[in-house]
């Protein structure tokens, strides 16, 4: 059953009003032009950042993502509809899957390297798992996780046992987005599988690897099927394919990454389109998209924090960080 888009309205209007807060492509252009790291850092506080000026790089990354833990769980209690915030959540999942079925696959242990994010605690799935009592998880995840298990016993191709877990996570998000009835989140969820396909397909044929690589790479549900890609077969018709949507530019771009092109460029397009499908929520008043778009805005922010603290903390060329940001919502 559908939740009313009224129920969404005090939500809407605090998430509206911390908007102003969000990290801005200007003040992320400030940071990078920052004298030193200090400045860098301390220009953050203004939108709601601890000092940062003296942590480590460690210790960056662990508050950036309890802030970012923190936001998934204060919404996760004032959203109408849970499932919405479980699509953001559910990455993070497969992410610690993934690292448990190489982990173990290597005799070693990967607890260091799993998120807090996820819907099921580190801990949580670290004993599901290793008790193989995976009937408490979710269907679909579950048996990804056993069918990457047992890929990547078999094959020894980490790579397999990846595009198991990707197809199994995205069929989730899809489920997701229908359980909440909401148009905008489907469409979220298709750009994603659109962008992430797009990538799939230039990787393969930049590599020279056949169509049935590619098949095995690419993600059903998109609104370009992953059948039309593989037929498309190269790079001119799968440019073609992607005329008139949201990742034109993106294709375009990646025609010339197959030859040799920046592949840092075309997948910053590829991110670009999904931050200007996401930006459409503005024109929405109030409702899921507001919670969707926030949620997402948290999540770029993060990863452009990240970057340009990280990177200025080791000395690298602010224009080379410069060139690997991604749009920004705000």
């Amino acid at each position: 059953m559908s939740i009313k888009r009224e129920a969404y309205l005090c939500l809407s209007a605090m998430l509206r009003a911390r908007e102003p807060k969000l990290l801005t492509r200007e003040r992320a252009e400030r940071m990078l032009d920052a004298g030193s790291f200090e400045e860098c850092a301390k220009l953050l506080t203004d939108c709601g950042y601890a000092d940062m000026s003296a942590m480590s790089a460690g210790e960056i990354e662990a508050y950036l993502s309890s802030r970012r833990d923190a936001v998934f769980a204060e919404l996760e209690k004032l959203a109408p509809d849970r499932s919405v915030v479980d699509v953001f959540r559910m990455k993070y999942d497969y992410h610690n899957a993934k690292v448990l079925v190489k982990a173990e696959a290597v005799g070693q242990n990967g607890a260091r390297l799993m998120s807090r994010s996820g819907r099921f605690s580190p801990e949580k799935l670290s004993a599901l798992y290793t008790e193989e009592n995976l009937g408490q998880l979710p269907a679909v995840f579950a048996a990804a996780i056993a069918d990457a298990k047992s890929v990547l016993a078999r094959t020894s191709n980490p790579q397999q046992a990846d595009f198991i877990l990707d197809r199994a996570y995205f069929a989730e998000v899809r489920a997701a987005a229908q359980r909440a009835e909401c148009p905008f989140l489907s469409g979220y969820a298709g750009i994603l599988t659109d962008s992430t396909n797009l990538k799939s397909a230039v990787r393969t044929l930049r590599m020279g690897k056949d169509l049935e690589f590619m098949d095995s790479a690419l993600i059903p549900g998109g609104s370009v099927s992953a059948d039309r890609i593989v037929a498309a077969g190269d790079r001119e018709s799968i440019t073609a394919l992607f005329a008139n949507t949201l990742l034109e530019r993106a294709a375009l771009i990646g025609a010339e990454a197959v030859d040799g092109g920046s592949m840092n460029a075309f997948e910053l397009a590829c991110d670009n389109a999904v931050t200007a499908y996401l930006r459409s929520a503005r024109l929405v008043s109030f409702g899921p998209e507001a919670l969707i778009a926030y949620l997402a805005a948290i999540e770029g922010e993060i990863t452009a924090v990240r970057m340009i603290l990280t990177g200025r903390l080791a000395g690298i060329n602010p224009d080379v960080i410069r060139e690997r940001l991604r749009d920004m919502y705000a």
